[in-house]
């Protein structure tokens, strides 16, 4: 598992766009799928997309279909979430984290020995 910094939340209205970034100085994290997480007060940490090590697959939580985009850029040992359309419900803290596999990456939240950065606060007000 490689280890993340989150980056590029804030403060926007509904309607706005941010785009986060995560990354890492691990030259092994071209090796590994991607995610971005999320997690709000009260409520457990969730999967909101995933991209694979090469790109070529990716998985989307439908209420951000159409809305985030999950890229990343192996060069520079980054990844990045374009979340536009913003709603107030998609207010968290989110993360990122890798795995092996998209599968793998999906089941991280419910990994007890999942190593989590400090996270990136998005507030949508409405």
């Amino acid at each position: 598992q490689v280890q993340l910094v989150e980056s590029g939340g804030g403060l926007v209205q509904t309607g706005g766009s941010l785009r986060l970034s995560c990354s890492t100085s691990e030259r092994t994290f071209s090796f590994y799928a991607v995610g971005w997480f999320r997690q709000s007060p009260g409520k457990e940490r969730e999967i909101v997309a995933a991209l694979s090590s090469s790109g070529g697959g990716w998985y989307y939580r439908d209420s951000v279909k159409g809305r985030f985009t999950i890229s990343r850029d192996n060069d520079k040992n980054t990844a990045s979430l374009q979340m536009n359309n913003l709603q107030p419900e998609d207010t968290a803290a989110y993360y990122c984290n890798t795995a092996r596999d998209i599968d793998s990456v999906l089941r991280q939240p419910y990994n007890s020995q999942a190593h989590w950065g400090p996270g990136t606060q998005v507030t949508v007000s409405s």
